[in-house]
């Protein structure tokens, strides 16, 4: 879906020399190193087996450089900003390729390279992703490598141990390839009470009938968020679809029955599957299944009669971005959203010190561009490691220094961010079963386990000092070393000076940290990179969800305990399309009206910028009297509110402004797509 073949095999060879008619040889034309995904990271550490065998099916994404880059990033600045004249007058997929997709004959000479070679090309419609597929043997022949058999940490896959070439005017045009190495390196950002202590917490028990109590459920959530009063008025986000890229497949009666335990009355048959390069495989948790389903089940429990398209890729770098290319380029989606991600440390590998943007994130920073430019709301989840991102990065071992998570890193994206609620607000809560003062969480905070490291006993820790370095968990935050900080977040309030109480010092090169337990408050600077996350909900674990999902076992289906900021991604999502459906049409990327809801006195979010240990996500806090900080943005939204803010930006008066530097996208309505 959403790519066009080019049929049969070309004759048309681009060779590296030739012989002339005098019978003298021809200098060798000029080769270029190409850029790759994750394989640079892995390879170093993988056990090899031996060669790839030559007949092995293979497949390959070439991801192109924009043109016209500067033009794009202002036009998408222009149709998020009132009164410009591009307000809300989003692009066509077909617009996007002419002015910032590589030109067709760029296109034909790399389809004619590697179909020389006897590898198929699939090119999508925005002319910046290329899906090859072939052999290891034609592979090897293309790129001038030796794919290998390798092995890390319980994974088989292929990679090179050299960088990929070709010759210079088939690669000038390329910012990166990906799946020469087919490494799984993306996780869910879901996280579940351990089952240690869950199975300690009363009515947290699993049946294949009814959801367990002592959570959110859906209508709490609404509730909490002030979700319902779009509801009540009948906006249950009609005419609208919903995008779930994700890389792992779920049974598709699960989320009818998600439904169904809770009484949410939804569009039948909502839900399209889609398979992007083969797919996700089998369900099965080891997969990741529930994260698909809890995708699913929390964007359509918020929105319940719109269309939900669910891309299902290969966990491969190039799965993970050809399934973004495929729902934005495909552009039937209205809001989109993804729960996976690594953090910059094990990308920034690629490129030494991480003192420049590899091509690998701006493939999908490209993607994400993409969506802006043609109005689809995008949300990451912005990692469950709190400022620590990179402690679990597999296959790079443990690091201990401030990292956030990619691809929420992106500026062109709403990461995701997570709180932890007053446990007074749920039933049967943790503090009684256990002996823990209710009083632990008192209000809406930042998500930061640090509030349960006390309480190491009750976890069968010998001491706090031993347990506070195993028990990491909150929401992502802090700010990027690979993107600049975005035009929407200078002279924000709280952006570019932080408050931190550092429980935890990196030492041993990072490898290891020192316990202090009682932090003073220390401040900071930001570095001027992107400030992530951008807004935030309830996303721990002790404060949080049901999953129903097939892949936990017979008679387990409902599991409880769950949470991360995998749940708030996918709840903003179901959140753009009702306010898609109040406001008529797509109100685009999201970040730049946000912003400027905030720091309005009728601001629709309750920034959460107390400063101390009552506040962090393990690192950084909030600081009084500001709209932003790196443990929750933003803030939590009242939805209704922000909901009133769209539509009223949306009813504004006529647009009055400079010209912009890009044509009008053509035959598109405002506040709408102008179709695919």
């Amino acid at each position: 879906m959403g790519k066009k073949k080019y049929a049969g095999a070309l004759l048309a060879t681009l060779a590296t020399s030739m012989i002339g008619l005098q019978g003298m040889s021809a200098p060798p034309q000029q080769t270029v190193t190409l850029q790759q995904g994750i394989g640079p990271a892995v390879v170093p550490h993988a056990t090899v087996f031996g060669n790839t065998p030559a007949n092995t099916p293979v497949t390959v994404s070439i991801i192109l450089k924009t043109q016209n880059t500067a033009a794009l990033q202002q036009f998408i600045q222009n149709s998020t900003t009132p009164g410009n004249p591009q307000f809300h007058q989003f692009m066509s997929t077909a617009q996007f390729a002419q002015q910032f997709g590589q030109p067709q004959s760029v296109i034909q000479a790399i389809v004619n390279y590697f179909q020389s070679f006897g590898i198929t090309a699939y090119v999508y419609p925005n002319n910046l992703d290329i899906t090859l597929n072939g052999t290891a043997g034609e592979f090897d022949q293309a790129f001038s490598v030796n794919l290998e058999n390798m092995g890390l940490q319980g994974q088989n896959f292929h990679g090179v141990p050299g960088p990929p070439k070709v010759p210079a005017n088939v690669g000038s045009p390329i910012l990166a390839v990906l799946g020469l190495t087919n490494y799984s390196p993306f996780v869910s950002n879901a996280v579940r009470v351990p089952q240690s202590v869950l199975s300690k917490l009363p009515n947290r028990g699993s049946s294949s009938n009814t959801p367990p109590t002592g959570v959110v459920t859906p209508q709490q959530m609404e509730k909490l968020y002030n979700i319902t009063p779009l509801q009540s008025q009948g906006d249950e986000g009609q005419g609208e679809t919903i995008g779930i890229v994700t890389l792992a497949s779920v049974y598709p009666d699960d989320p009818y029955k998600f439904w169904q335990g809770y009484g949410i009355s939804v569009k039948p048959n909502r839900i399209n599957y889609i398979n992007v390069d083969g797919g996700s495989g089998a369900p099965s948790e080891a997969a990741g299944s529930s994260e698909t389903a809890l995708d699913i089940e929390q964007s359509g429990a918020i929105a319940p009669q719109a269309n939900i398209d669910v891309y299902e890729a290969p966990n491969t770098d190039y799965g993970f971005v050809d399934a973004f290319f495929n729902a934005i380029s495909s552009n039937q989606v209205d809001s989109l959203s993804a729960s996976w991600g690594e953090s910059e440390t094990i990308i920034n590998y690629l490129i030494q010190q991480g003192e420049e943007s590899p091509g690998y994130a701006q493939s999908f920073n490209e993607a994400f561009m993409e969506a802006a430019a043609q109005g689809i709301s995008t949300f990451i989840a912005a990692g469950d490691q709190g400022a620590y991102d990179a402690i679990n990065d597999t296959g790079y071992g443990t690091t201990t220094n401030l990292a956030v998570d990619d691809p929420a890193d992106s500026p062109y994206v709403t990461a995701a961010g997570g709180t932890t609620l007053p446990w007074s607000d749920i039933p049967n809560n943790f503090g009684s079963s256990l002996g823990i003062p209710d009083s632990v969480v008192t209000t809406q905070r930042a998500w930061g386990w640090d509030y349960l490291w006390p309480y190491y006993s009750i976890f069968g820790a010998s001491s706090e000092a031993s347990f506070a370095p195993n028990f990491i968990a909150g929401g992502g935050g802090g700010y990027s070393v690979i993107f600049s900080q975005p035009w929407y977040q200078n002279g924000v309030p709280g952006v570019s000076q932080y408050h931190a109480v550092p429980y935890l010092t990196p030492i041993d090169q990072d490898t290891s940290w020192s316990f202090n337990p009682n932090p003073s408050v220390i401040s900071g600077r930001s570095n001027g990179g992107r400030a992530m996350p951008d807004i935030a909900m309830n996303a721990d674990p002790f404060t949080g969800y049901n999953i129903y999902s097939t892949t936990f076992g017979a008679g387990q289906e409902w599991g409880s305990g769950w949470g991360g900021t995998s749940f708030v991604a996918p709840q903003l999502n179901g959140i753009a399309s009702l306010i898609d459906a109040k406001v008529g049409g797509r109100v685009g990327f999201w970040n730049p009206q946000v912003y400027q809801f905030a720091q309005q006195p009728n601001s629709p979010f309750t920034p959460m910028n107390a400063t101390g240990t009552s506040n962090d996500n393990l690192y950084y806090t909030g600081t009084a009297g500001t709209v932003w900080n790196p443990a929750t943005g933003l803030g939590y939204p009242n939805v209704a509110d922000l909901a009133q803010s769209f539509a009223a930006e949306s009813e504004g008066p006529a647009a009055t402004g400079p010209a912009a530097p890009t044509p009008p996208p053509g035959p598109g309505a405002p506040n709408g797509p102008a179709g695919p």
